[in-house]
């Protein structure tokens, strides 16, 4: 199971490195799956994942402290409705487009009153 943990891990870091270059690809996501991938397969893999610029970059502000930039936070969350729009959009289920519907809900409420705003340079250890 843990080599399972480290294989997701690394498919979920490239595509969120592909995301850094392709905006239609979020970044954040891929890499807290990443992160949490890594801290259950591999503590080497962890280690390694959270010393990287990318980590710090991305995810560290968060990790640490529960809060982005606004423009981070929008983005995500911009970047997340819209797939989640498309998808429903496609789908012809009625039980799927409610569960979307519950999910963008529930994603606002959660980066509205949980995830604060920083500025760059309140950042821990901001890399730029």
């Amino acid at each position: 199971m843990r080599i399972l943990f480290v294989i997701i891990g690394t498919i979920s870091l490239v595509v969120g490195i592909i995301g850094v270059v392709l905006p239609i690809l979020p970044t954040t996501p891929f890499l807290l799956l990443t992160a949490y991938c890594y801290a259950r397969g591999s503590k080497r893999f962890h280690d390694w994942f959270i010393k990287t610029k990318i980590y710090k970059k991305y995810l560290e502000s968060y990790a640490e402290t529960r809060s982005m930039t606004i423009k981070h936070k929008w983005t995500l969350m911009i970047v997340v409705d819209t797939m989640l729009l498309i998808t429903f959009f496609t789908i012809d289920s009625l039980a799927l487009r409610i569960l979307i519907v519950a999910l963008i809900i529930l994603k606002h409420l959660y980066f509205h009153t949980q995830v604060k705003i920083i500025k760059i340079q309140e950042m821990p250890n901001s890399v730029e």
